[in-house]
Parts: structure tokens; sequence; C-alpha cells
């Protein structure tokens, strides 16, 4: 009796360690959940942990204590539809063809051809949402439920680019909605000049002009609740949240009426903060150790907005800004394309970790994808790559080079204006963006370019002298590399996006109102 007791507890134990060890083989064999977090116009030296001194961002401070935090991380472009496309393609907008924003009655967006991880990932079983700005197009096709999203809820351009009964903190101020009586489109010629910001959900608009000040807490709730239904659903997910913050208006948890403008903007920082935490906490609650979350930003702050904009760290370009002009968005100065980025996984990614490598938003698209076991569609070329040894290994192996296209004020749309090479930058085009004042700054071409060498001259100020030994075999190595990609480029699939705008095609609930006028849920 007592032996067949035993090796019944035997068989009952071996069973159950059998039963574990397939649950946790099972485990280690989920495909995981990515959140991606894109902030919008944000500057390198936004984020605490990045910059000595009180901190605005204790949530993102305390991720990147838990994980790790980039150093040396790039927006693909230096503004926002021409980033957003290279984000979620992992190409160049010389080959996925969005080089430029795109506008309210724009009739394209991201070129059909072009494949979006969503698309990637939701072929191979992912659940797909996105929450926030898209910018890639909302005519027909182009619309994010269309490009891979089984779920949308957000605005389909930037927050200045529609008119709001309470409108935020910006320079210049931006007016209210007209609240005219109904009046049919035949009156204003077919063209609305003040069409106000639609919020979809899905492809449907569910609020017009919509209330900038309870955006955030909207976003936040429905980010959780997606969360929090994923076990539910029984699928890996992948979360896009492209953030409002810090693009202007700002509607922080402030009064309208009066406000510095530096408060503004520090409340402002601290409610996207907020916001990245709660979810960070749904998602440590729902599955912390199968998640991958991933802040960074589109492009560096938008100088033009003086006190309302972001802060670029030691990334001063003083070279531009002291002949003039703005040297952040809209320019491939550091500060334009130099983000603050976090990357956390518990047990996966070490806590406290700093990563110096050379890497670009580019690298999301093949990171995620490698780590999700999916693949990306052949017959086209890739300018990101695989940085899972980074993440997980401390390898400091980045890109040998970066080339950074105009998507702003000087040259034409598209150009490869600069390229990073190790500690070097060249740049063939010089110009800025309009700066906090107006000052532009004239647009030079340089031939040869300048180069810097960022390792001891981070302001961008004093360029090497071109007669130099040092000058000359940095530049022999530039030109290769931008000469290279030109190359590769011109053998590539490349796709075409189309610019056209028609009034007509403006994202409208009820074209009865003169601002297109709906209700919540109506």
């Amino acid at each position: 009796m007592a032996i067949g007791l035993t090796l019944l507890l035997l068989s009952g134990a071996l069973l159950s360690g059998m039963l574990y060890y397939v649950s946790y083989q099972h485990r280690d064999l989920r495909r995981p959940n990515f959140i991606i977090i894109l902030a919008d116009d944000i500057g390198w030296g936004d984020l605490g942990t990045n910059v000595a001194g009180k901190s605005h961002t204790p949530h993102l401070d305390l991720m990147a204590l838990e994980g790790m935090r980039f150093t040396d991380f790039h927006s693909p472009a230096s503004t926002c539809s021409p980033s957003r496309a290279a984000i979620l393609t992992g190409r160049h907008g010389l080959r996925n063809g969005v080089t430029h924003n795109f506008a309210v009655g724009s009739v394209g967006g991201l070129p059909l051809s072009e494949t979006t991880i969503a698309q990637v990932l939701k072929a191979t079983g992912y659940y797909t949402a996105m929450i926030g700005k898209w910018h890639l197009g909302h005519n027909g096709p182009f619309h994010p439920s269309h490009r891979g999203f089984d779920y949308y809820l957000g605005i389909p351009y930037s927050n200045d680019m529609g008119c709001t009964d309470s409108p935020g903190f910006d320079l210049p101020s931006c007016p209210p909605c007209e609240q005219d009586m109904l009046v049919l489109r035949q009156t204003h010629g077919g063209c609305y000049s003040k069409v106000a910001l639609p919020l979809f959900e899905n492809l449907s608009i569910v609020e017009q002009p919509l209330n900038l000040w309870t955006l955030a807490e909207r976003y936040k709730q429905t980010a959780i609740n997606i969360i929090r239904s994923s076990r539910e659903r029984g699928q890996p997910f992948l979360l896009y949240v492209a953030l409002s913050h810090m693009h202007v208006p700002l509607s922080p948890d402030l009064p309208p009426e009066g406000g510095d403008p530096g408060l503004v903007y520090a409340a402002s920082l601290r409610e996207m903060d907020s916001l990245v935490g709660a979810i960070k906490n749904a998602s440590d609650d729902n599955d912390k150790e199968n998640t991958l979350i991933w802040f960074t930003g589109d492009n560096g702050p938008w100088t033009q907005k003086c006190e309302f904009s972001g802060n670029v760290g030691p990334f001063l370009g003083r070279w531009q800004t002291d002949r003039g002009g703005g040297s952040a968005k809209k320019t491939t100065w550091e500060g334009g394309h130099r983000v603050p980025t976090v990357a956390y996984w518990p047990g996966k990614i070490p806590e406290n970790t700093t990563s110096r490598a050379l890497l670009s938003g580019l690298d999301i698209f093949p990171t995620v994808l490698s780590l999700g076991a999916a693949e990306a569609p052949s017959h086209r070329h890739y300018d990101g790559m695989d940085i899972t040894d980074v993440l997980f290994h401390g390898s400091e192996t980045g890109h040998k080079s970066l080339c950074h296209p105009n998507s702003g004020a000087a040259g034409q749309f598209g150009d490869l204006q600069t390229v990073r090479l190790g500690q070097y930058k060249a740049f063939y085009i010089t110009g800025a963006a309009e700066a906090c004042g107006g000052g532009t700054g004239k647009q030079e071409v340089h031939n040869p370019p300048l180069i810097f060498d960022l390792s001891d001259d981070e302001e961008e100020s004093t360029p090497l002298d071109s007669g130099s030994e040092e000058y000359t075999a940095v530049l022999e190595h530039v030109q290769w590399e931008r000469d290279a990609l030109l190359l590769d480029i011109a053998t590539d699939h490349v796709s075409r996006a189309d610019y056209t705008v028609d009034p007509s095609v403006a994202p409208c609930c009820d074209p009865s109102h003169v601002a297109c006028r709906c209700k919540a849920g109506g």
C-alpha cells in the first residue's frame, strides 16, 4: 500500500512537472506584445533621464531606470509624415515616397504599394491597434483602418490642422471654430478654411471638433482597455500610440486663460509622462514579462513656438543659430532628429543600461518583426537594422552611417542633406526653419560639405578645417556612403506619394455646418 501510494505521488509529481514544463515552454514560445509610443515634437532634453536638474517625466525616468535609454537615437526625418512613414515601413522617404507632410485636403497618403508594420503583424495573427495622430492620409484606402490596424482612435493629422471650440496654448494663438448657423458647402465655394479637428474611431468621425482638453485622458483609457482585454482576445498585440504631445496647441491640466508658457510646457510634459506611466502600469499588470515598450519621438522640438517648444539639450546647432534661424524641427541639425528614446522589457532588457549605439526609428520595423517571428515583404530594400543584440546583449554595434533627408525648409524635399558617419556629420545643405522671433537663416549649398566632429562638438558650432588630413579622410568615406545609398535607392522598388490637395476630401461629419460640426457619438 505504501509503495503504491509512493508511486502514485511520484507519478503525480512527474505529471505536474511535465505540465509545468509544457506550460513554461508554451510561455517562452509565446510571441511578445509590442507597445510603440511616439511623441510629437519632443526635445532630447525634455526627459529628466537625459538632463540634470528638475524633471517633469518621473514615469519615463523610471522606465529608463528599469530598462534602457538611448543617447544617439534619431528620428528618420525632421517632420511628421516622413518620419512616421519611415518608422512604420522601415524605409527612407526616398523609397516609400513620403517626403513631406500631408494636408487636411490630401487626396493620397502613404502609397498603397508600401506595407506597414501593422499589416505584416496582423497577417501573422497579431491584434493591431492604433491610438493618436496618423498623418499618413485619411482619404479612402489611406485611412489607418485600411493600413493594417484592427482598431483606431485618433486624429488624422496634427492637432493644429483644424479648429476647436476651446483652443490650447499656442503661438500664434489659434481661434475657436466658427459658431455660425447651418451653412451649405456651396456658400464657401466648396472650401472650408476652418474645418474642425475630427476624432475618428475606426472609420467614423465620433466628435468634431474634438475637445483637446480631454484627449489625453481619452487616449489613456482606450490604451488601458486594449491592454487589459488582450488576454480575452487570446492574441499577441501591437499597440501603436502616436501622442499629440508635445505638438502645439498644448492643452495640459491648466485653466485655458493665462499661464506662463514655460509652466504650460512643463505641465504638458507631466501630462504626457503620466499617460505613458499609465500605459506602462497597465502593461505590467497584464503581461509584464512578455511585452516590449518602446518610447521615442518623431522629430525634435518646434523652436518657432518659443516657450511652447521643447529642449534640445546640448544639441544647439550653433553654426546655424549664429547665422539666424532655428536648428531643430524641419532641419537636419542634431536638435531636429536626435530624439529621447527608452526601451523597456523586464527580464529581457537589462535594467538601468545606456546604449550609445548610432540608431534610428527605422530600426523599429525590423526589430519588432524579428521578435514577432514575422517576415518583411521581399523584393524591396530596407534601411533599418535588427537591434535585438543591442537591446538584450549590450552590443554597441549600430549603423555605420545614417543619411538624414531634408523634409523641411532648405533644399528640395527628399534631398539627402546630411550624412552621419561614426562621430562625424557632413552637411551638403544648410539652412533653417523659422526660429523664435522669426529668423530663418540663409540656405547654402556646400561642395565640399561642412563636416563636424560630434565627439567634441555636440553643439555643431565649428566645422573641421577642409584642408586638414582628417577632413580629407572623412570626406572620402562620407561620399562613398552617400553615393552607395543613392545607388541602392535607384535600383529599389520605389513608391510615389500623391500630394494632390482637394478640399472636398477634408474629414467632415456634417457638411451643412461651416466647420463640420457634430457631437460626440453622433
